[in-house]
């Protein structure tokens, strides 16, 4: 009978908040996900990489997961707090009925324990499957489709989510149960009075209101001009005036609610009743509904955020180098010796020498190229982003890079597109696209279209063709924001034969071999006979690093916050109306109909919720901006117009997510009322 009893309780507690149980659901399968990470063969493989790097990102998830074993403690704690008081009544009637108080914990602690068997036996699943979803996902983004994905399931990392999520649940359960146990009957039976805040004038709600929007002007303007990031100071006194301006806003929503409530006669029946009650929740609950929307803020930056870094990362350029040894670091001829002695030469289907230099023909680099006729011309074009970042990449090629002609030819043939062919008094023009992006490229162009003429040092040359931007060796870091391609003749020339050779090389693609064994195999060979080489895998990790760093750890922080923010709000919503409910029973007489009440809370639920989202939603705006432009490089920063799109997409999906958690909210309002109506019975 008791075992019995503690599982028809359990079950009828899971479906009566379904809230809680979802949100311990989704904790449960964030704690594996963040803890799974290091089994994953994603990360496995960037640690051969990035192995530093990927160390220490490790290293803090401990702490991120025992952040948010705190975190979440305090949220099992508030919704379990909820649910002893909805149940006061009943624990009541078993005392009276004849059971001990210890067999009454003993109920309690097997209903808790079952219902936290339900999560973890339906979360851990998920979860694995999410892992592996998301280790896709972040390897697709990457280019690392190549490799041969392997499931992985971590037995250490499900026994530490059991351990954590049981750990919280077992502390939150012991202190509610003996607050439970210390009471006497007679208040067990007794509703809990709904106490009363002292209230303020109005014009005082009102002002602090004004004054909360000023402040987050402030905190707007300053994070979106990038102030913010100028020093320490000007950062503290950023985040100071959003957290206070966040919490005046709430404090004086007060008067917002009692202007709507003195106009609600002409909203129809009930009108004036949902704003009243708006107003009294607000005056009693503005504290948790200003941290709550700044929890919001924080899950929809990161998640903003997080999904427009992996986006930028991930949108590498087409692969086509698997090596390069550097000629700055080896003689190149040495490595071309070594290679053919020991065979590894005929592992390549293309090895080739990329020459790079600088002009040694004058000293006077301010002046050594000149182009007039298309600075002109670009001087003449409609003011527009594209513009003002074409011009200010070629603001500093006055003193250019060049590149032989030959090697770049091979690349090209190497990436399978079209030579180019240059004659006597013909240049090309290089400009790499971590620079240039495709509409600058475009307009440059358009530009050269007409072969304008250039200087080069006193001699006049024709800009030929379009501009080129397939990357010179496979080491990112090296980038020319602008190179000229000249024939080997003018190259040898201008260069006075003092250049940096890169050996380029392409390996041929066996028959059913992977490109990562195929260059991990390479790697080995090349690492026992000392030779210095820069590979694919190397520059591909360094990218998967940001992309796995920012999409682990953004999300998962964005996930918890969330949870976090709108269980609050549920649970403090729900509380709210269970202390109110003689209000509703009263309506019920007065002649209100279950429909009319359902629409009145649900209106009253609708302002709960989006309330704290929209002031959220309007600050992520400006702190996903603030949060890129200190994050991404200074040569990144000319895209984040286009990141900014993607992080909106990722807040609209986030506010998907707050529609749920309403409707979810609005059902258990309607089935409390529900209860409401029905017959009293007096004990």
């Amino acid at each position: 009978m008791f075992f019995k009893l503690a599982f028809r309780n359990g079950r009828r507690s899971r479906k009566e908040n379904g809230l809680f149980f979802s949100t311990l659901l989704i904790t449960v399968i964030a704690f594996y996900i963040i803890l799974s990470l290091p089994n994953q063969d994603v990360m496995i493989f960037l640690q051969q990489m990035e192995s530093d790097a990927v160390k220490r990102l490790i290293s803090m998830l401990p702490l991120f997961f025992g952040a948010a074993l705190v975190i979440l403690f305090f949220l099992v704690y508030y919704a379990g707090k909820y649910q002893m008081q909805r149940r006061r009544h009943e624990f009541g009637l078993y005392l009276m009925m004849g059971m001990r108080r210890r067999t009454l914990f003993l109920l309690l602690l097997a209903e808790d324990l079952y219902s936290s068997i339900f999560p973890l036996i339906i979360g851990l699943p998920v979860a694995v499957l999410l892992s592996e979803l998301i280790s896709l996902v972040t390897a697709r983004i990457a280019g690392m489709g190549v490799i041969g994905h392997r499931f992985s399931f971590s037995p250490e990392a499900a026994l530490l989510t059991a351990a954590g999520f049981l750990l919280i649940k077992l502390a939150a359960f012991l202190i509610l149960s003996g607050r439970v146990a210390r009471q006497e009957i007679g208040s067990l039976l007794v509703e809990m009075p709904e106490g009363v805040k002292k209230q303020l004038p109005g014009p005082v709600y009102g002002a602090a209101a004004a004054a909360g929007l000023i402040c987050l002007g402030a905190a707007w303007w300053m994070a979106s001009t990038g102030m913010s990031w100028m020093n320490l100071g000007r950062m503290g006194v950023t985040l100071l005036l959003g957290l206070c301006g966040t919490w005046l806003l709430f404090f004086g929503l007060r008067f917002v609610m009692n202007i709507f409530a003195k106009r609600g006669d002409k909203g129809g029946r009930l009108q004036v009743f949902h704003f009243r009650q708006l107003e009294e929740t607000v005056i009693r609950c503005y504290g948790t509904l200003a941290v709550s929307s700044l929890l919001i803020l924080a899950s929809l930056c990161c998640f903003g955020a997080g999904a427009a870094i992996m986006r930028f990362y991930g949108d590498s350029e087409p692969h086509v180098l698997d090596y390069t040894f550097d000629g700055d670091m080896q003689d190149i001829s040495e490595v071309e010796k070594e290679l053919s002695a020991q065979g590894l030469d005929t592992a390549f289907s293309s090895l080739f020498e990329m020459r790079v230099g600088d002009i040694r023909t004058t000293e006077d680099y301010d002046n050594a190229f000149r182009m007039d006729s298309v600075m002109e011309a670009i001087s003449g074009m409609e003011d527009s982003e594209e513009k003002q970042q074409l011009e200010n990449i070629l603001m500093y090629a006055d003193y250019p890079h060049i590149i032989s002609l030959s090697g770049y030819n091979q690349l090209l043939e190497a990436a399978g597109l079209q030579q180019i062919s240059l004659e006597k008094g013909e240049a090309g023009v290089y400009m790499d696209g971590t620079f240039a992006r495709e509409e600058e490229r475009k307009i440059m162009d358009k530009l050269l279209a007409s072969e304008p003429a250039a200087d080069l040092d006193g001699t006049m040359y024709r800009l030929a063709g379009n501009v080129q931007s397939v990357n010179l060796v496979t080491d990112d870091s090296i980038t020319l924001s602008f190179a000229l391609i000249l024939p080997d003749e003018d190259f040898e020339y201008y260069t006075q034969g003092e250049y940096t050779v890169y050996l380029d090389g392409v390996l041929k693609k066996g028959e059913g071999e992977s490109l990562m064994s195929a260059i991990m195999d390479m790697n080995s060979r090349l690492d026992q006979n000392g030779i210095i080489y820069e590979s694919y895998l190397q520059n591909m990790g360094r990218q998967m690093f940001y992309v796995a760093a920012a999409g682990y750890i953004t999300i998962y922080l964005a996930v918890v916050f969330l949870i976090i923010a709108n269980t609050v709000i549920g649970v403090q919503f729900l509380m709210g109306q269970r202390r109110t409910g003689r209000r509703y029973q009263t309506l019920s007489r007065l002649g209100a109909s279950y429909r009319e009440l359902c629409r009145a809370a649900g209106r009253q639920v609708n302002w709960y919720f989006g309330i704290p989202a929209l002031v959220a939603a309007v600050s992520s705006m400006f702190g996903v901006r603030a949060l890129l432009m200190g994050i991404l490089s200074s040569r990144t920063r000319s895209a984040i117009g286009e990141v900014m799109w993607i992080s909106a997409l990722m807040i609209l999906f986030l506010c998907v997510i707050e529609y749920i958690y309403i409707a979810v909210v609005k059902r258990s309002c309607n089935r409390y009322l529900l209860a409401v109506m029905e017959p009293e019975r007096e004990e």
